[in-house]
């Protein structure tokens, strides 16, 4: 795994003082909360049309460690959307891509892009070593897979989807006692099909929409601060921009979440 150089701690100098300083306005953070970014290690799996807006927006806002998992590589129909990458990139791996993106957006934030499908083990090893885990992939199967660590490991998830003009948020908290999961929502009996941008395609700047609502979600968790959507559905129509909110609770009989 590459890492990116970075300071060792999390304490604010003069100069990050002076970069985040929009952010230590707010009476919410403040240099605390800074600080908890600062500190904090997120987990983005996928460097797509959800993981750019993710990682840019997490680097930006000064994210300690950011390790980006994606064995996919960057693809002419991605530059539509996918921000993270650049046309001199087609060809070359989506987590390294992003990698060289961030690095020159923030030369301090610490990148470990991982350039494999991450299975089993390793992913339970990745979600451990998380803050936060945000779900930015694309099939079912994979977000089953993080759903299962997540809640193995007792780790918050911020989940995002995006397809045509319609996009989806919603936050699964191990941490909190009721809080349900993504099987939850969405059983694994589904449907099992990869690349739906690629079948019914998407409306570019939905997924930036979503995305950046998603890194909102994950610094408020590392902070502390706000309310996060655990039990609530957020759906927008890109055509009409509405949102319309649907409430789910745990199932009893989920294999997951459920707690005797």
């Amino acid at each position: 795994m590459n890492l990116c150089p970075s300071r060792s701690t999390a304490e604010l100098d003069d100069a990050r003082l002076l970069r985040y300083s929009r952010h230590i306005l707010l009476d919410e953070i403040g240099v605390e909360g800074q600080e908890k970014i600062a500190a904090a290690h997120a987990l983005v799996i996928g460097a797509g049309g959800l993981g750019s807006p993710v990682a840019l927006y997490l680097a930006a806002s000064g994210i300690g460690t950011l390790t980006i998992v994606d064995d996919d590589v960057v693809d002419l129909t991605n530059l539509q959307r996918q921000i993270l990458h650049t046309a001199d990139r087609i060809g070359q791996n989506k987590a390294q891509s992003a990698a060289r993106t961030l690095s020159a957006l923030n030369p301090e934030a610490r990148v470990n892009p991982v350039s494999v499908r991450a299975t089993g083990e390793q992913l339970l090893e990745l979600v451990g070593t998380a803050d936060v885990v945000i779900d930015c992939c694309d099939n079912f199967a994979t977000r089953h897979a993080v759903n299962r660590a997540c809640f193995s490991l007792g780790k918050p998830l911020v989940s995002g989807a995006a397809t045509r003009f319609e996009g989806q948020l919603t936050v699964f908290d191990p941490r909190q006692p009721h809080s349900p999961c993504y099987h939850c929502l969405f059983g694994e009996e589904g449907e099992q099909g990869d690349g739906p941008c690629a079948t019914f395609g998407v409306f570019a700047p939905l997924v930036g929409i979503v995305g950046s609502m998603q890194a909102a979600e994950a610094l408020k968790l590392v902070m502390g601060i706000g309310e996060s959507p655990v039990g609530r559905l957020l759906q927008l129509d890109a055509m009409t921009l509405r949102w319309r909110e649907s409430r789910f609770g745990q199932d009893p009989d989920c294999p997951v979440c459920t707690r005797a």
